[in-house]
Formats: structure tokens, sequence, C-alpha cells
């Protein structure tokens, strides 16, 4: 098991993580968008857990984490309460305190489930996991002003075909997602699919609940 590589071997994203601060903060922030495409590469980044690695991708992790709040919350009925400023204001302030709650709650849930599997890295990290993990949930935020297209302010009080096409949309940005953290817990600690899998249970399951709730 493999939980910290030397600092110079994290993949074909660009240069290493010892490199100028500002050029590898602007790495990080493309990691963002790469963990779409290339999730291991990324998620193999997140090995190196130092205080310095940390910091420079806390501004992106902060950003998932309030777009993926802000999406979750635009789909809701609750939405349907607001209109114009007031629903912007609202997306924002409860999609913040949604995403930060989630992605702390998740975060510790994913750091007990590895932890009993044997994993040696840190609640930080695994919260790290979790919130490039939801990248597909924050890009999902894009829909919102075709949902204002169809429906004005009235953003979640929709009906029929139209409605049924955002919400499949909703659901598979979820399940990317899903997707994403199974490869990301594989990856950053080197383990199998069904490991990685048993350790995705937990977070995965709470997720769920907390979104039926």
């Amino acid at each position: 098991m493999h939980e910290r590589p030397d600092r110079h071997e994290l993949g074909p994203l660009g240069p290493p993580l010892d490199a100028a601060p500002d050029g590898a903060a602007r790495e990080w922030w493309l990691r963002t968008w790469l963990v779409l495409t290339a999730p291991s590469a990324v998620f193999t980044a997140l090995r190196d857990d130092s205080p310095e690695a940390a910091a420079l991708r806390s501004e992106p992790v902060l950003l998932i984490v309030i777009l993926a709040g802000m999406a979750s919350v635009l789909s809701t009925p609750t939405a349907s309460g607001y209109s114009g400023l007031l629903l912007l204001v609202w997306a924002f302030l409860a999609g913040a305190f949604s995403g930060l709650v989630t992605y702390w709650l998740l975060g510790a849930v994913l750091y007990g489930a590895g932890a009993a599997l044997g994993s040696q890295g840190s609640y930080r990290r695994a919260r790290h996991v979790l919130a490039f993990a939801s990248v597909p949930i924050a890009l999902s935020l894009v829909l919102s002003p075709l949902k204002f297209g169809l429906y004005g302010d009235s953003i979640g009080s929709g009906t029929g075909t139209g409605t049924d096409v955002f919400f499949a949309l909703w659901i598979g940005a979820c399940a990317w997602a899903a997707v994403l953290l199974v490869i990301g817990v594989r990856a950053v600690h080197g383990w199998s699919w069904g490991r990685a899998l048993l350790a995705s249970v937990g977070p995965l399951g709470l997720g769920l609940l907390l979104a039926l709730a």
C-alpha cells in the first residue's frame, strides 16, 4: 500500500508540487477540470497531504463544495418558494451551508471507513477526495439558467417532460460523482476495487439519505 509516494511522482499533469507556488496552485485549478477525464491521476496527486500541498488546493476545494451545495439546494422543491434576487441569495447561503456541512460530515464518514479498512490517510485528505469527486454535482449548476428559461423565477415548480429531463441529468451527475468517489478512494490508497467500494458505501449511503430527507 502506497500512502505517501515521493512528491515528484504525482502523475503526468504538469510540474510537481515542489514548483513555484503560483504554478502549483494553477495546477490544482486545472485538476479540478481534469478529474472529469483523468480521475485516477488527479486523485493520485492527493496522496501528497503535506500542509503546503493541502493549502495549494484549498481554494478549488472550497469552490467545489459551495457550487455543489448550491446545485443541491436548487434541485429541491424548496427552491420554488423563492424568486428573483431572493432566490440567488438563498441559493448561495443555503448552498454554502449545505455544501460545507455535507463536506465535513461525509468526509468524516469516509475517513472513518477508510481507517477501519487500514488507511493511514488524514481526515483532511478524505475530505479533499470527497470534494474532487463532487465536481460533476458542482458542474450541474450550469443547468440552472436553463431552468430559469423554462420555468422563470420558480425554478423548482415545473412539471412534465422538462422536469423529468432535468431530474435525470441531476441523477446522472450524482451517479458520476459516486463513481468518481470510488475511483478516488482506490487511487489515493492504491487499493483494490472491492476495498475502495466498501470504503465508499458509508458516505454514499449517508449522502443518499440526506438527499431524500
